[in-house]
């Protein structure tokens, strides 16, 4: 399902779904987790916090879904701060966590109609929406079946479809696909990419996968160390590298080489080194004259080759370091 542009505009007239101002979280070890971020989802929108393994995505999600008290800074959902009234906000958000929740011993639909008297809905309407669910999420015919039987994938629909029976005003996906194999993943997810709808909800997805991130999010965050090191739409963050990526290896001294291409106005300031490796973004068509450049200083690549630009490049250029484990 796809928002027609109308109305996509009247949810940009709305306030924000999740609003976030210097949100800081230090454990009582003194680990900061989170260093005083910023950001603001709107309706309709799907907000991606992209980052390795403890870059502090799941503590964010942990104090916007009110499991986690935050240090400092403020937080809201649909105008419900998370601190001053809890239970309001999680009244009009729902979260998909990285390990299950759902009870493998009871079927399908009674883990679903569990969640419906629990969150308030009346057992017509729950029935209704646990049909239209099961239908959307390709588990009407495994529905009645022990979820000790189902796969992992139908599992992690079931777990998807259980958060949407509230129909809350913003979901959580915690890493959604972490743990499935490439096709089930892939499956997974066009069916979160399909979530959106006329209700307007947002999704906001933590992920470490660049292919999801890229696929999936209107805007992502960056995160790195607890902060938000970049933000804007996919497009727009791998367009600040140019059209194309000259890569090479360098064995002896790959910094002198940096330095030489960039004092010959070839490298730009984007380029970086991370080991052995150069990266040096370019214009449209100008990899032919970088390479020749890298001929003329006379610099030794035991490998050179040139592609489009990843978000991986964005993470590096910004960090030093790789998102991709």
């Amino acid at each position: 399902m796809s928002i027609n542009s109308n109305h996509h505009d009247n949810l940009r007239d709305q306030p924000p779904a999740a609003e976030v101002h210097g949100l800081h979280k230090t454990y009582p070890s003194g680990v900061e987790a989170v260093r005083g971020i910023d950001f603001s989802a709107a309706a309709g929108e799907v907000f991606g916090l992209l980052g390795p393994n403890g870059a502090g995505k799941s503590t964010t999600i942990g104090m916007l879904t009110t499991t986690i008290r935050p240090t400092s800074g403020t937080a809201r959902l649909a105008g419900f701060d998370v601190l001053r009234d809890p239970i309001a906000a999680r009244s009009v958000s729902s979260v998909v966590f990285q390990e299950p929740v759902i009870d493998k011993a009871l079927s399908g639909r009674r883990n679903l109609e569990l969640h419906a008297r629990l969150w308030g809905v009346s057992g017509a309407a729950a029935s209704r929406r646990i049909d239209e669910l099961t239908e959307a999420f390709g588990l009407a015919n495994v529905a009645a079946r022990p979820v000790d039987t189902f796969s992992g994938g139908q599992r992690r629909r079931l777990e998807i479809a259980r958060a949407l029976v509230s129909e809350p005003k913003v979901l959580f996906l915690d890493e959604p696909t972490v743990g499935l194999d490439t096709r089930i993943r892939y499956e997974l997810l066009d069916l979160i990419g399909g979530l959106r709808s006329d209700t307007g909800m947002c999704t906001v997805i933590t992920t470490h996968y660049l292919d999801e991130a890229e696929r999936l999010c209107d805007r992502i965050a960056i995160m790195h160390e607890g902060r938000i090191v970049a933000l804007d739409r996919p497009q727009a963050l791998l367009s600040a590298l140019g059209a194309e990526i000259v890569e090479l290896r360098v064995e002896h001294d790959p910094a002198g080489a940096l330095a030489a291409l960039q004092g010959r106005g070839v490298a730009r300031d984007t380029a970086f080194a991370v080991g052995g490796t150069l990266t040096l973004p370019v214009g449209e068509g100008a990899s032919g004259a970088v390479i020749a450049a890298i001929e003329a200083l006379g610099i030794e690549a035991q490998a050179l080759t040139t592609r489009k630009p990843t978000l991986d490049d964005v993470y590096l250029e910004l960090t030093g370091s790789r998102i991709a484990a």
